[in-house]
């Protein structure tokens, strides 16, 4: 297995702590060789050791990488995706929702097939999509995710407009429909609809229920599952970063375990 050559789209909080998780090794035999911001970094920022930092994507494009890590936003995955691809770069989604759209989808599609390289979309938020991706092999009847996060990780959200989130007392459910509809309406909360989607019986067929619940700390999701492969209920707690409570730590630990998979000879778990 060679060492990879990383890239990563965004130093926000997820971004940077993709960058600690490969700096101390712990996303295998992978360097951090460079580093799209879309602002400057300022002076007390940290910046890793024999990387390049640098908000002109020409100089990011040419850095001798084998695989760039969206970790910026729909917007950004809108930007670069493609041009990753036609780089002859593999690409890590965590901005997932962005492939609800339909058109989307395919040109990223095309380009990688064309190109021969990977769209890879970590597990992220939630657990149970090998179990799902193997499942739908088979007749799958239905799958539900119902997502529950605290008030907090709501800010800045279309949930501001439904309930007020310093008064709730207790758990409102603020959407139920499709993935599709969901990854539209809450990008930055509910990208796991999107995995979910893309794993199982597509964004139509997927229901989705979305709560701001004010009795819980941590983001929760529950999956629900019937098919020939038989039954399945998972319910995952993730702590919310504190800088950043619409996303979990355990997101940049999945990118960090798809890298260990792409460098090591034993792979667990796909």
């Amino acid at each position: 297995m060679k060492m990879l050559r990383a890239g990563i789209i965004g130093y926000g909080t997820l971004g940077k702590s993709i960058s600690k998780l490969i700096e101390s090794g712990q996303a295998g035999d992978v360097v951090l060789q460079s580093i799209l911001v879309r602002t400057p970094l300022g002076p007390l920022d940290y910046s890793p050791a024999q990387c390049t930092v640098t908000t002109n994507e020409d100089v990011f494009f040419t850095q001798n990488l084998d695989i760039i890590i969206e970790a910026a936003g729909h917007h950004a995955l809108q930007l670069y995706g493609e041009k990753a691809l036609t780089s002859g770069l593999h690409l890590i989604i965590l901005s997932v929702g962005a492939l609800a759209d339909l058109d989307f989808y395919e040109k990223l599609q095309a380009a990688a097939a064309k190109c021969k390289k990977q769209m890879i979309i970590p597990s992220g938020a939630i657990a149970g999509l090998d179990r799902i991706a193997a499942g739908v092999l088979g007749d799958i009847d239905e799958i539900t995710l119902i997502t529950r996060k605290p008030p907090k990780s709501w800010y800045g959200t279309i949930a501001e407009e439904k309930v007020d989130l310093g008064t709730i007392k207790d758990p409102v459910c603020i959407f139920e429909g499709n993935a599709r509809s969901a990854a539209n309406l809450f990008p930055q909360n509910v990208n796991v609809s999107a995995a979910l989607s893309l794993a199982g019986i597509g964004f139509e067929e997927t229901k989705v229920q979305v709560y701001v619940d004010p009795t819980i700390q941590m983001n929760t999701h529950t999956i629900v599952a019937k098919g020939y492969f038989g039954q399945m209920e998972t319910t995952i707690q993730n702590n919310p970063f504190k800088e950043n409570p619409k996303s979990s730590p355990i997101v940049a630990m999945s990118v960090a375990k798809v890298l260990q998979n792409l460098t090591s000879s034993v792979v667990i778990g796909v």
